[in-house]
Protein backbone atom coordinates (compact mmCIF):
# COMPACT_ATOMS: atom_id res chain seq x y z
CA UNK A 1 0.00 0.00 0.00
CA UNK A 2 1.41 3.41 -0.93
CA UNK A 3 2.31 6.00 1.65
CA UNK A 4 -0.11 8.63 0.41
CA UNK A 5 -3.17 7.15 2.08
CA UNK A 6 -1.25 6.33 5.25
CA UNK A 7 -0.25 10.00 5.56
CA UNK A 8 -3.38 11.61 4.16
CA UNK A 9 -4.88 12.33 7.56
CA UNK A 10 -8.00 10.24 6.99
CA UNK A 11 -7.19 7.97 9.88
CA UNK A 12 -8.40 9.50 13.15
CA UNK A 13 -12.10 9.22 13.93
CA UNK A 14 -14.41 9.53 16.89
CA UNK A 15 -12.04 11.72 18.88
CA UNK A 16 -13.78 14.15 21.20
CA UNK A 17 -12.03 17.47 21.66
CA UNK A 18 -10.75 17.07 25.18
CA UNK A 19 -10.58 13.30 25.42
CA UNK A 20 -9.23 10.52 23.26
CA UNK A 21 -9.32 7.07 24.85
CA UNK A 22 -8.37 3.80 23.28
CA UNK A 23 -7.41 1.51 26.08
CA UNK A 24 -8.49 -0.60 29.00
CA UNK A 25 -8.01 1.20 32.30
CA UNK A 26 -6.92 -0.40 35.55
CA UNK A 27 -5.35 2.05 37.97
CA UNK A 28 -3.15 0.18 40.40
CA UNK A 29 -0.98 1.56 43.18
CA UNK A 30 2.71 1.60 42.53
CA UNK A 31 4.58 -1.22 44.26
CA UNK A 32 8.26 -2.04 44.73
CA UNK A 33 9.83 -3.82 41.78
CA UNK A 34 13.10 -5.70 41.61
CA UNK A 35 14.46 -3.75 38.66
CA UNK A 36 17.70 -5.68 38.15
CA UNK A 37 19.03 -2.60 36.34
CA UNK A 38 22.43 -3.04 34.64
CA UNK A 39 24.96 -0.71 36.24
CA UNK A 40 26.91 -0.28 32.99
CA UNK A 41 23.79 1.07 31.30
CA UNK A 42 23.08 3.44 34.19
CA UNK A 43 26.64 4.78 34.03
CA UNK A 44 26.24 5.34 30.28
CA UNK A 45 22.97 7.20 30.86
CA UNK A 46 24.61 9.34 33.52
CA UNK A 47 27.52 10.11 31.19
CA UNK A 48 25.17 11.27 28.40
CA UNK A 49 23.23 13.37 30.91
CA UNK A 50 26.48 14.97 32.05
CA UNK A 51 27.62 15.67 28.48
CA UNK A 52 24.34 17.40 27.65
CA UNK A 53 24.57 19.52 30.79
CA UNK A 54 28.19 20.53 30.13
CA UNK A 55 28.56 20.64 26.36
CA UNK A 56 25.18 21.40 24.78
CA UNK A 57 24.94 24.74 22.98
CA UNK A 58 22.58 26.19 25.58
CA UNK A 59 21.43 25.26 29.11
CA UNK A 60 18.84 22.47 29.36
CA UNK A 61 16.37 22.14 32.22
CA UNK A 62 17.04 19.09 34.43
CA UNK A 63 13.37 18.15 34.70
CA UNK A 64 12.92 18.30 30.94
CA UNK A 65 15.90 16.00 30.38
CA UNK A 66 14.60 13.42 32.85
CA UNK A 67 10.98 13.45 31.71
CA UNK A 68 12.04 13.24 28.07
CA UNK A 69 14.23 10.25 28.93
CA UNK A 70 11.33 8.51 30.66
CA UNK A 71 8.95 9.39 27.84
CA UNK A 72 11.33 8.05 25.20
CA UNK A 73 11.98 4.84 27.11
CA UNK A 74 8.28 4.06 27.58
CA UNK A 75 7.12 5.32 24.20
CA UNK A 76 9.58 3.10 22.31
CA UNK A 77 7.95 -0.07 23.67
CA UNK A 78 4.73 -0.06 21.64
CA UNK A 79 2.21 2.48 20.27
CA UNK A 80 0.03 2.44 23.41
CA UNK A 81 2.56 2.74 26.24
CA UNK A 82 3.25 6.33 27.26
CA UNK A 83 4.50 8.64 29.99
CA UNK A 84 1.66 10.84 31.29
CA UNK A 85 2.61 14.18 32.80
CA UNK A 86 0.26 15.89 35.25
CA UNK A 87 -1.96 17.39 32.55
CA UNK A 88 -2.17 14.23 30.44
CA UNK A 89 -2.92 12.10 33.51
CA UNK A 90 -5.67 14.48 34.61
CA UNK A 91 -7.22 14.52 31.14
CA UNK A 92 -7.19 10.72 30.98
CA UNK A 93 -9.01 10.46 34.32
CA UNK A 94 -11.55 13.04 33.18
CA UNK A 95 -12.15 11.11 29.98
CA UNK A 96 -12.90 7.84 31.75
CA UNK A 97 -15.42 9.69 33.94
CA UNK A 98 -17.27 10.87 30.84
CA UNK A 99 -16.67 14.58 31.41
CA UNK A 100 -14.07 17.13 30.34
CA UNK A 101 -13.61 20.85 29.80
CA UNK A 102 -13.79 21.80 26.16
CA UNK A 103 -16.07 22.72 23.27
CA UNK A 104 -18.10 19.54 22.88
CA UNK A 105 -17.21 18.34 19.40
CA UNK A 106 -16.37 14.97 17.90
CA UNK A 107 -13.61 15.50 15.35
CA UNK A 108 -11.52 13.72 12.76
CA UNK A 109 -8.51 14.79 10.75
CA UNK A 110 -9.38 15.79 7.20
CA UNK A 111 -7.56 14.85 4.02
CA UNK A 112 -6.36 18.48 3.69
CA UNK A 113 -4.62 18.25 7.06
CA UNK A 114 -7.17 20.31 9.00
CA UNK A 115 -9.74 19.17 11.59
CA UNK A 116 -13.23 18.14 10.50
CA UNK A 117 -16.33 18.22 12.71
CA UNK A 118 -17.85 14.74 12.84
CA UNK A 119 -20.60 15.94 15.15
CA UNK A 120 -21.19 18.64 17.78
CA UNK A 121 -22.44 17.21 21.09
CA UNK A 122 -26.00 18.31 21.71
CA UNK A 123 -26.36 21.38 23.96
CA UNK A 124 -22.58 21.84 24.13
CA UNK A 125 -20.91 25.27 23.64
CA UNK A 126 -20.04 24.37 20.04
CA UNK A 127 -23.60 23.18 19.35
CA UNK A 128 -25.10 26.39 20.75
CA UNK A 129 -22.61 28.53 18.79
CA UNK A 130 -23.78 26.99 15.51
CA UNK A 131 -20.92 24.60 14.70
CA UNK A 132 -22.24 21.97 12.26
CA UNK A 133 -21.36 18.48 11.14
CA UNK A 134 -18.89 18.60 8.23
CA UNK A 135 -17.41 21.99 9.18
CA UNK A 136 -13.64 22.24 8.72
CA UNK A 137 -11.65 23.97 11.50
CA UNK A 138 -8.89 25.93 9.79
CA UNK A 139 -7.42 27.70 12.83
CA UNK A 140 -7.70 28.00 16.62
CA UNK A 141 -7.08 31.47 18.08
CA UNK A 142 -5.51 32.44 14.76
CA UNK A 143 -3.07 29.51 14.70
CA UNK A 144 -3.45 27.35 11.58
CA UNK A 145 -4.20 23.66 12.17
CA UNK A 146 -2.95 22.57 8.75
CA UNK A 147 -0.67 19.60 9.26
CA UNK A 148 -0.87 19.89 13.05
CA UNK A 149 -0.86 16.69 15.11
CA UNK A 150 -4.37 15.84 16.33
CA UNK A 151 -3.28 15.79 19.98
CA UNK A 152 -1.82 19.28 19.62
CA UNK A 153 -5.00 20.53 17.94
CA UNK A 154 -7.10 19.07 20.77
CA UNK A 155 -4.88 20.73 23.40
CA UNK A 156 -5.44 24.11 21.73
CA UNK A 157 -9.20 23.64 21.93
CA UNK A 158 -9.09 22.55 25.57
CA UNK A 159 -8.55 24.95 28.44
CA UNK A 160 -9.95 26.21 31.69
CA UNK A 161 -13.72 26.57 32.24
CA UNK A 162 -15.26 29.89 31.17
CA UNK A 163 -12.34 30.86 28.93
CA UNK A 164 -12.85 31.81 25.29
CA UNK A 165 -11.42 30.19 22.19
CA UNK A 166 -11.69 31.45 18.61
CA UNK A 167 -12.34 29.04 15.74
CA UNK A 168 -11.95 29.82 12.04
CA UNK A 169 -14.23 27.46 10.14
CA UNK A 170 -14.76 26.61 6.49
CA UNK A 171 -18.30 25.47 5.69
CA UNK A 172 -19.56 23.95 2.47
CA UNK A 173 -21.54 26.55 0.55
CA UNK A 174 -20.03 29.53 2.40
CA UNK A 175 -17.89 31.80 0.23
CA UNK A 176 -15.61 32.93 3.07
CA UNK A 177 -14.45 31.30 6.33
CA UNK A 178 -16.66 31.76 9.39
CA UNK A 179 -15.41 33.03 12.75
CA UNK A 180 -16.72 31.68 16.07
CA UNK A 181 -15.92 32.73 19.63
CA UNK A 182 -16.84 29.92 22.02
CA UNK A 183 -16.66 29.75 25.81
CA UNK A 184 -15.27 26.47 27.14
CA UNK A 185 -17.43 24.51 29.60
CA UNK A 186 -17.36 21.20 31.40
CA UNK A 187 -18.92 18.71 29.00
CA UNK A 188 -20.74 15.68 30.34
CA UNK A 189 -20.64 13.22 27.49
CA UNK A 190 -23.22 10.49 27.12
CA UNK A 191 -21.54 7.44 25.63
CA UNK A 192 -24.80 5.58 24.85
CA UNK A 193 -27.52 6.56 22.41
CA UNK A 194 -30.60 4.48 21.60
CA UNK A 195 -33.83 4.65 19.63
CA UNK A 196 -36.33 2.58 17.70
CA UNK A 197 -35.28 2.87 14.06
CA UNK A 198 -38.62 1.37 13.10
CA UNK A 199 -41.34 -0.56 14.97
CA UNK A 200 -39.84 -3.68 16.55
CA UNK A 201 -36.18 -2.84 15.87
CA UNK A 202 -33.87 -1.07 18.32
CA UNK A 203 -30.57 0.70 17.62
CA UNK A 204 -28.05 1.21 20.43
CA UNK A 205 -24.83 3.12 19.85
CA UNK A 206 -21.88 3.04 22.26
CA UNK A 207 -19.38 5.74 21.29
CA UNK A 208 -16.78 4.80 23.94
CA UNK A 209 -16.56 2.95 27.24
CA UNK A 210 -16.60 5.18 30.32
CA UNK A 211 -17.50 4.78 33.97
CA UNK A 212 -21.22 5.57 33.40
CA UNK A 213 -21.54 3.43 30.23
CA UNK A 214 -23.04 0.28 31.79
CA UNK A 215 -25.56 2.30 33.81
CA UNK A 216 -26.47 4.36 30.74
CA UNK A 217 -26.89 1.21 28.62
CA UNK A 218 -29.13 -0.43 31.21
CA UNK A 219 -31.36 2.64 31.33
CA UNK A 220 -31.59 2.88 27.53
CA UNK A 221 -32.48 -0.82 27.14
CA UNK A 222 -35.20 -0.59 29.79
CA UNK A 223 -36.62 2.51 28.08
CA UNK A 224 -36.62 0.82 24.67
CA UNK A 225 -38.55 -2.17 26.02
CA UNK A 226 -41.04 0.14 27.71
CA UNK A 227 -41.52 1.93 24.39
CA UNK A 228 -42.04 -1.31 22.44
CA UNK A 229 -42.49 -4.60 24.32
CA UNK A 230 -42.73 -6.50 21.00
CA UNK A 231 -39.14 -6.05 19.91
CA UNK A 232 -37.98 -8.27 17.04
CA UNK A 233 -34.30 -7.38 16.85
CA UNK A 234 -31.53 -5.17 18.21
CA UNK A 235 -28.52 -3.53 16.54
CA UNK A 236 -25.45 -2.62 18.62
CA UNK A 237 -23.44 0.08 16.85
CA UNK A 238 -19.71 0.09 17.73
CA UNK A 239 -18.44 1.94 14.66
CA UNK A 240 -15.67 4.43 15.44
CA UNK A 241 -15.74 3.38 19.11
CA UNK A 242 -12.06 3.69 20.15
CA UNK A 243 -12.49 1.68 23.36
CA UNK A 244 -12.07 2.78 26.96
CA UNK A 245 -12.64 1.01 30.25
CA UNK A 246 -12.40 -2.77 30.28
CA UNK A 247 -15.15 -2.91 32.89
CA UNK A 248 -17.48 -1.05 30.55
CA UNK A 249 -16.86 -3.55 27.76
CA UNK A 250 -17.55 -6.49 30.08
CA UNK A 251 -20.82 -4.93 31.23
CA UNK A 252 -22.04 -4.14 27.72
CA UNK A 253 -21.29 -7.69 26.53
CA UNK A 254 -22.92 -9.14 29.66
CA UNK A 255 -26.19 -7.36 28.87
CA UNK A 256 -26.62 -9.55 25.78
CA UNK A 257 -24.81 -12.80 26.71
CA UNK A 258 -25.99 -15.68 28.93
CA UNK A 259 -25.64 -14.81 32.61
CA UNK A 260 -22.11 -15.29 33.88
CA UNK A 261 -20.60 -16.09 30.47
CA UNK A 262 -16.88 -15.46 29.99
CA UNK A 263 -16.31 -12.22 28.11
CA UNK A 264 -12.53 -11.91 27.81
CA UNK A 265 -9.27 -13.21 29.25
CA UNK A 266 -5.87 -11.57 29.59
CA UNK A 267 -2.31 -12.85 29.78
CA UNK A 268 0.98 -11.12 30.56
CA UNK A 269 4.10 -11.33 32.74
CA UNK A 270 2.40 -10.44 36.02
CA UNK A 271 0.28 -12.98 37.89
CA UNK A 272 -2.50 -10.39 38.13
CA UNK A 273 -2.59 -10.10 34.33
CA UNK A 274 -3.44 -13.81 33.89
CA UNK A 275 -7.15 -13.56 34.43
CA UNK A 276 -10.57 -14.48 33.05
CA UNK A 277 -13.41 -11.96 33.17
CA UNK A 278 -17.07 -12.98 33.30
CA UNK A 279 -20.41 -11.27 32.86
CA UNK A 280 -20.92 -10.87 36.59
CA UNK A 281 -21.42 -7.68 38.57
CA UNK A 282 -18.06 -7.91 40.33
CA UNK A 283 -16.30 -7.73 36.96
CA UNK A 284 -18.11 -4.71 35.50
CA UNK A 285 -19.14 -2.60 38.49
CA UNK A 286 -16.53 -0.01 39.40
CA UNK A 287 -18.28 1.02 42.59
CA UNK A 288 -20.66 -0.63 45.03
CA UNK A 289 -24.41 -0.47 44.85
CA UNK A 290 -27.15 -2.15 42.87
CA UNK A 291 -26.28 -4.11 39.73
CA UNK A 292 -27.41 -1.85 36.83
CA UNK A 293 -28.02 -4.84 34.53
CA UNK A 294 -30.59 -6.26 36.96
CA UNK A 295 -33.17 -3.87 35.48
CA UNK A 296 -32.48 -4.88 31.85
CA UNK A 297 -35.41 -6.92 30.43
CA UNK A 298 -34.40 -10.56 29.88
CA UNK A 299 -35.54 -10.38 26.24
CA UNK A 300 -32.26 -8.64 25.29
CA UNK A 301 -30.34 -11.87 25.95
CA UNK A 302 -32.28 -13.70 23.23
CA UNK A 303 -33.38 -11.10 20.68
CA UNK A 304 -31.92 -11.54 17.18
CA UNK A 305 -28.91 -9.24 17.14
CA UNK A 306 -26.44 -7.55 14.79
CA UNK A 307 -23.28 -5.59 15.65
CA UNK A 308 -21.96 -2.85 13.35
CA UNK A 309 -18.16 -2.40 13.24
CA UNK A 310 -15.59 -0.61 11.10
CA UNK A 311 -11.88 0.22 11.04
CA UNK A 312 -12.42 2.69 13.89
CA UNK A 313 -13.80 -0.05 16.17
CA UNK A 314 -10.91 -0.65 18.57
CA UNK A 315 -9.81 -2.14 21.87
CA UNK A 316 -12.70 -2.44 24.36
CA UNK A 317 -15.25 -2.35 21.53
CA UNK A 318 -13.42 -5.25 19.87
CA UNK A 319 -13.74 -7.20 23.12
CA UNK A 320 -17.52 -6.81 22.94
CA UNK A 321 -17.74 -7.70 19.25
CA UNK A 322 -15.40 -10.68 19.69
CA UNK A 323 -17.37 -12.12 22.61
CA UNK A 324 -20.71 -11.77 20.85
CA UNK A 325 -19.21 -13.37 17.74
CA UNK A 326 -17.65 -16.28 19.65
CA UNK A 327 -20.97 -17.18 21.29
CA UNK A 328 -22.73 -16.75 17.93
CA UNK A 329 -24.97 -14.35 19.77
CA UNK A 330 -24.84 -11.69 17.03
CA UNK A 331 -23.92 -11.25 13.39
CA UNK A 332 -20.94 -8.91 13.00
CA UNK A 333 -21.53 -6.57 10.05
CA UNK A 334 -19.21 -3.99 8.49
CA UNK A 335 -15.45 -4.00 7.92
CA UNK A 336 -12.44 -5.48 9.71
CA UNK A 337 -11.80 -3.72 13.02
CA UNK A 338 -8.67 -1.86 14.17
CA UNK A 339 -6.91 -4.78 15.86
CA UNK A 340 -5.86 -3.43 19.27
CA UNK A 341 -5.69 -6.53 21.45
CA UNK A 342 -3.58 -5.25 24.33
CA UNK A 343 -4.32 -4.09 27.87
CA UNK A 344 -2.85 -0.91 29.31
CA UNK A 345 -2.44 -0.35 33.05
CA UNK A 346 -2.03 3.07 34.63
CA UNK A 347 0.82 3.11 37.16
CA UNK A 348 1.09 6.32 39.25
CA UNK A 349 4.75 7.33 39.69
CA UNK A 350 4.44 10.35 41.95
CA UNK A 351 3.97 14.11 41.46
CA UNK A 352 0.57 13.40 39.85
CA UNK A 353 2.27 11.76 36.88
CA UNK A 354 1.85 8.19 35.66
CA UNK A 355 2.97 5.62 33.14
CA UNK A 356 0.46 3.97 30.81
CA UNK A 357 2.05 0.60 30.26
CA UNK A 358 0.99 -2.33 28.11
CA UNK A 359 0.79 -5.20 30.61
CA UNK A 360 -1.14 -7.96 28.83
CA UNK A 361 -2.78 -9.20 25.67
CA UNK A 362 -6.48 -9.99 25.72
CA UNK A 363 -8.28 -12.94 24.15
CA UNK A 364 -11.86 -13.66 23.14
CA UNK A 365 -13.75 -16.46 24.94
CA UNK A 366 -12.57 -19.05 22.40
CA UNK A 367 -8.94 -17.95 22.83
CA UNK A 368 -8.60 -15.76 19.72
CA UNK A 369 -6.12 -12.91 19.85
CA UNK A 370 -7.32 -9.82 18.02
CA UNK A 371 -3.93 -8.09 18.24
CA UNK A 372 -2.87 -6.69 14.84
CA UNK A 373 -5.62 -8.72 13.15
CA UNK A 374 -8.93 -7.33 14.37
CA UNK A 375 -12.40 -8.79 14.27
CA UNK A 376 -13.30 -10.08 10.82
CA UNK A 377 -17.01 -9.44 10.20
CA UNK A 378 -19.40 -12.26 9.43
CA UNK A 379 -20.81 -10.07 6.67
CA UNK A 380 -18.58 -7.49 4.97
CA UNK A 381 -20.67 -4.42 4.19
CA UNK A 382 -19.27 -1.16 2.81
CA UNK A 383 -19.89 2.22 4.41
CA UNK A 384 -22.09 3.30 1.50
CA UNK A 385 -23.90 1.68 -1.39
CA UNK A 386 -21.10 2.93 -3.66
CA UNK A 387 -18.19 1.46 -1.70
CA UNK A 388 -16.25 1.78 1.52
CA UNK A 389 -14.38 4.91 0.45
CA UNK A 390 -11.40 5.64 2.64
CA UNK A 391 -12.56 3.54 5.60
CA UNK A 392 -10.95 0.31 4.40
CA UNK A 393 -7.57 2.06 4.07
CA UNK A 394 -7.33 3.94 7.31
CA UNK A 395 -4.38 3.09 9.53
CA UNK A 396 -4.89 0.02 11.71
CA UNK A 397 -2.89 -1.51 14.57
CA UNK A 398 -0.88 -3.64 12.11
CA UNK A 399 0.31 -0.42 10.42
CA UNK A 400 1.66 1.16 13.62
CA UNK A 401 5.39 1.16 14.28
CA UNK A 402 6.49 -1.17 17.11
CA UNK A 403 3.05 -2.80 17.35
CA UNK A 404 2.85 -6.05 19.32
CA UNK A 405 2.77 -9.24 17.28
CA UNK A 406 -0.17 -11.63 17.35
CA UNK A 407 1.55 -14.63 18.91
CA UNK A 408 -1.46 -16.96 18.61
CA UNK A 409 -2.34 -16.24 15.03
CA UNK A 410 0.37 -16.83 12.45
CA UNK A 411 -1.93 -15.76 9.64
CA UNK A 412 -0.79 -12.55 7.96
CA UNK A 413 -2.30 -9.73 9.96
CA UNK A 414 -1.79 -6.87 7.52
CA UNK A 415 -4.51 -5.84 5.12
CA UNK A 416 -4.48 -7.57 1.71
CA UNK A 417 -2.94 -5.62 -1.12
CA UNK A 418 -5.22 -4.37 -3.84
CA UNK A 419 -4.80 -2.34 -7.00
CA UNK A 420 -6.34 1.02 -6.13
CA UNK A 421 -6.44 4.46 -7.64
CA UNK A 422 -5.39 6.36 -4.52
CA UNK A 423 -6.04 9.80 -6.06
CA UNK A 424 -9.58 8.73 -6.94
CA UNK A 425 -10.15 7.41 -3.40
CA UNK A 426 -8.96 10.65 -1.83
CA UNK A 427 -11.04 12.75 -4.22
CA UNK A 428 -14.10 10.66 -3.38
CA UNK A 429 -13.51 10.98 0.35
CA UNK A 430 -12.99 14.75 0.08
CA UNK A 431 -16.55 15.28 -1.12
CA UNK A 432 -18.18 12.70 1.14
CA UNK A 433 -20.01 13.88 4.24
CA UNK A 434 -19.39 12.05 7.54
CA UNK A 435 -21.81 9.18 8.07
CA UNK A 436 -24.78 10.12 10.24
CA UNK A 437 -24.79 7.01 12.42
CA UNK A 438 -28.37 5.99 13.08
CA UNK A 439 -29.75 8.41 10.48
CA UNK A 440 -31.97 7.76 7.48
CA UNK A 441 -28.95 7.69 5.13
CA UNK A 442 -26.98 5.15 7.21
CA UNK A 443 -26.37 2.40 4.63
CA UNK A 444 -24.77 -0.13 6.98
CA UNK A 445 -27.61 0.26 9.46
CA UNK A 446 -30.10 -0.42 6.67
CA UNK A 447 -28.23 -3.61 5.76
CA UNK A 448 -28.22 -4.74 9.40
CA UNK A 449 -31.99 -4.26 9.49
CA UNK A 450 -32.32 -6.37 6.36
CA UNK A 451 -30.28 -9.13 8.00
CA UNK A 452 -32.51 -9.16 11.08
CA UNK A 453 -35.56 -9.39 8.84
CA UNK A 454 -34.08 -12.26 6.83
CA UNK A 455 -33.74 -10.16 3.69
CA UNK A 456 -30.66 -10.17 1.39
CA UNK A 457 -28.00 -7.56 2.16
CA UNK A 458 -25.82 -5.67 -0.28
CA UNK A 459 -22.41 -7.10 0.61
CA UNK A 460 -19.08 -5.39 -0.04
CA UNK A 461 -17.50 -5.70 -3.45
CA UNK A 462 -14.20 -4.04 -2.46
CA UNK A 463 -11.32 -6.49 -2.84
CA UNK A 464 -10.03 -6.14 0.73
CA UNK A 465 -13.46 -6.49 2.31
CA UNK A 466 -14.34 -9.48 0.19
CA UNK A 467 -11.10 -11.23 1.15
CA UNK A 468 -11.74 -10.46 4.82
CA UNK A 469 -15.20 -11.99 4.60
CA UNK A 470 -13.99 -15.10 2.83
CA UNK A 471 -11.37 -15.61 5.54
CA UNK A 472 -14.06 -16.10 8.16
Amino acid sequence: MGSKLKNSGLVAVGIVAGVAISMQFSALAQKPVDSGMPMDGLHELANVYGLIKSDYVEPVNDKKLLTDAISGMVGALDPHSAYLDQKAYRELREGTEGKFVGLGIEISQSEEGYVRIVSPIEDSPAWRAGIKQGDLILAVDGVSLKGMDMDDAIKRMRGEPHTKVGLTVRRAGAQTPLAFSIVREEIVQKSVKAKLVEPGYAWIRVSQFQEPTVDDLAGKLAALYKQDANLKGVILDLRNDPGGLLQGAIGVAAAFLPKGAEVVSTNGQLAESKEHFYGKAEYYMLHGGEDPLAKVPAVFKTLPMAVLVNTGTASASEIVAGALQDYKRAAIIGSRTFGKGSVQTIRPIGNDAAVKLTTARYYTPTGRSIQARGIIPDYAVDETANGDGINAWRVREADLEHHLANERDKEEAARPDAELDEDALLASARDRKPVDFGGDSDFQLAQALKHLKGQPMQLATHAAATLAHSGR
